[in-house]
């Protein structure tokens, strides 16, 4: 059984995270940590989750839990990362990364991590949406070259990055199918007079409304006709799940950077 501890266990993903360690029998939460100036240090993981008394105590630091931890899982904001990746190299533990909105900087800091650690890093932890990801990759090597590709994306009002982290991996995966660099490919936002399409670009929609946990598709038009690849999420638990199957194949793994695709087997 893995033992699994959690940073940001305050935060919409950690929450979720704590129910679905909860929930999964191959695993057990064994810590779970907030900001020191946290008002939570001290109470149990399980009622933060509204799952019940687990007899876990919220704790400002892991140290004193390090014997006991197999695995991290780190939902938190770009800023923590530096800080969480230190811990978990430091002490040598595997960590899965689930935090969106990376830098460059940031992303280069996951793979110098990965020369010492086990880092599992995925824009989405969605069985779906990297089963989705393999599908594009197929389309776009039948119809990229001829046809038009747009992906719209659909977030809460709360997300603060655009576009997601999954759209770009979307975009990402296309592009190197394609053969192109979406650095130059991207289209961000279209207003006023911008001229025709071009075919080569790869264009993004963003859209912030309500509640929405996450909806992406992905459109391959062509004249003529459209193909239209759609994932919607309806619980955040489907990311959580993800993330736990995610921790627990990467316990006994070696150094090295590591995506969903390893995890689910389709590399």
């Amino acid at each position: 059984m893995s033992k699994i501890a959690i940073f940001g266990a305050n935060g919409r993903m950690g929450r979720v995270l704590i129910e679905a360690i909860n929930l999964d029998e191959s695993s057990k939460l064994t810590g779970a940590s907030v900001r020191a100036s946290s008002s939570l240090i001290g109470s149990d993981v399980g009622e933060l989750a509204g799952v019940g008394k687990l007899g876990l105590a919220v704790v400002a630091n892991l140290n004193e839990k390090l014997e006991n931890i197999d695995v991290l899982i780190d939902f938190t904001l770009p800023a923590a990362l530096q800080d969480n990746l230190d811990f978990c190299v430091k002490h040598h533990k595997p960590v899965v990364i689930g935090t969106t909105g990376l830098n460059p900087e940031q992303k280069a800091a996951l793979q110098e991590a990965a020369k010492y650690i086990p880092v599992v890093f995925a824009a989405n932890y969605s069985v779906g949406i990297n089963l989705l990801l393999n599908l594009v990759r197929q389309t776009a090597s039948v119809m990229g070259q001829t046809a038009d590709i747009e992906i719209i994306e659909t977030h809460h009002r709360f997300k603060k990055d655009a576009p997601s982290g999954t759209a770009v991996a979307i975009g990402e995966a296309i592009a190197d199918e394609l053969g192109r660099d979406l650095s130059q490919c991207a289209v961000y936002g279209r207003e006023g007079d911008t001229g025709e399409r071009d075919q080569n670009t790869i264009g993004f929609a963003t859209v912030r409304a309500g509640d929405v946990i996450g909806d992406h598709t992905v459109l391959f038009a062509d004249l003529g006709e459209r193909l239209e690849i759609t994932h919607k999420a309806s619980s955040r638990l489907t990311f959580a799940k993800g993330a736990v199957k995610a921790a627990n194949w990467l316990v006994d793994k070696p150094a090295g950077l590591y995506d969903m695709a390893d995890v689910l087997g389709f590399k």
